[in-house]
């Protein structure tokens, strides 16, 4: 298996920032895989595992070990006892497995439209939007233990699945994804319990719309905020969401609301955008918390006086979604992340609430 080396990292990442990969892999199966990881254990090479590079930024100085980028592809349907089972491989394109779920009527990640991205990665980080969760529907994820270079399929309950978090994000270094197994609902209803979305769909033609009406409308909504890859769009260069929507006791959202008034900071009779946090595994299908609240990212943002648009030199925030940092083009990590650390600490200074990154940075 050839190792390149000296490979910039840049032009494989949505963000088109950070340096070359010291060395860099590129496997189409397990067995390439483990040879690989046998490479970098002998040549003592730290290891980045590499997907879409849509939820990654790279230093400017880039990554000294080796980059292994997964591209084993394939996908099949098996009918088990009247439910689809879907096995996937870790280098399928994310937005083709949930066009092909649709286009057979399956049922389950409908609501997943057009996140950037290969399948691998989306048990990592829990992928999640308009009110679906890919834990909702993951019924194992196989994976090679990078201890002991010998494959497993770990079932939901070992994941350790939250709110844009797993075990594999919490542990980088275990385990490299290999494939996931779905479950999904033949001839199933479509997930329909975000508001926006609820609304968007309200003005079709049927009351209750198809998976591909649901699809075309997610696409849509990503579409009109910059969330998805698009060459032509000015807001193309980003990782989406740069922060996750904090999570916080609902007491200590009613608290922070009452501290906002009295500031000045939100007016007498508006309303703060909150949602009830969910609760356990697979969140959006369970119950919700009743003693924990979501806020918004982006209304903190904005409420922090940072507007759509704004900028700072080549780095800045998309002209559609204040929760998207981009890159406009010839700069670098280092100001892209001095603008990260600029909306962290207003938004904590000027409202009290400290926000988390989403994107793997490295």
């Amino acid at each position: 298996m050839p190792i390149a080396t000296d490979v910039p990292l840049a032009p494989l990442t949505t963000l088109e920032l950070g340096g070359p990969a010291g060395h860099l892999a590129v496997v189409t199966s397990q067995a390439e895989l483990v040879e690989a990881l046998g490479w970098a254990r002998a040549h003592h090479q730290p290891v980045l595992v590499l997907g879409g590079g849509s939820n990654l930024v790279v230093g400017d100085r880039g990554f000294a070990g080796l980059v292994i980028r997964m591209a084993n592809r394939g996908i099949s349907f098996v009918n088990d006892a009247g439910a689809q089972r879907v096995w996937v491989a870790a280098g399928e394109p994310w937005d083709q497995v949930v066009a092909a779920a649709v286009e057979r009527g399956l049922a389950g990640i409908e609501c997943l439209s057009g996140i950037p991205g290969l399948a691998g990665a989306t048990p990592i980080q829990n992928v999640g939007a308009y009110g679906q969760e890919v834990s909702d529907s993951i019924r194992g994820v196989q994976v090679l233990d990078r201890q002991t270079l010998t494959a497993d399929d770990l079932p939901p309950d070992r994941c350790g699945f939250g709110y844009r978090d797993s075990v594999f994000k919490q542990q980088p270094d275990r385990w490299v994804v290999l494939g996931v197994t779905f479950e999904l609902r033949p001839g199933g209803a479509p997930a329909i319990r975000y508001r926006e979305l609820e609304q968007a769909l309200a003005a079709g033609p049927r009351s209750t719309p198809a998976l591909a009406e649901v699809r075309d409308t997610v696409l849509r909504l990503r579409r009109a905020k910059s969330m998805v890859i698009d060459p032509a769009d000015p807001n193309r260069r980003s990782v989406g969401s740069f922060f996750m929507n904090p999570i916080v006791p609902a007491a200590q959202a009613a608290a922070l609301v009452d501290s906002w008034r009295a500031q000045g900071l939100v007016a007498a009779g508006e309303t703060v955008p909150q949602f009830a946090a969910p609760a356990g595994t697979g969140a959006s299908a369970g119950a919700a918390s009743v003693d924990r609240v979501k806020l918004s990212a982006a209304w903190l943002i904005e409420r922090a006086g940072f507007s759509k648009g704004f900028r700072r030199g080549a780095v800045g925030i998309s002209t559609r979604h204040a929760l998207a940092l981009v890159h406009h083009g010839g700069g670098t990590t280092a100001e892209l992340l001095a603008l990260a650390d600029l909306v962290q600490s207003t938004v904590e200074q000027r409202l009290g609430v400290r926000l988390a990154r989403e994107p793997v940075i490295c």
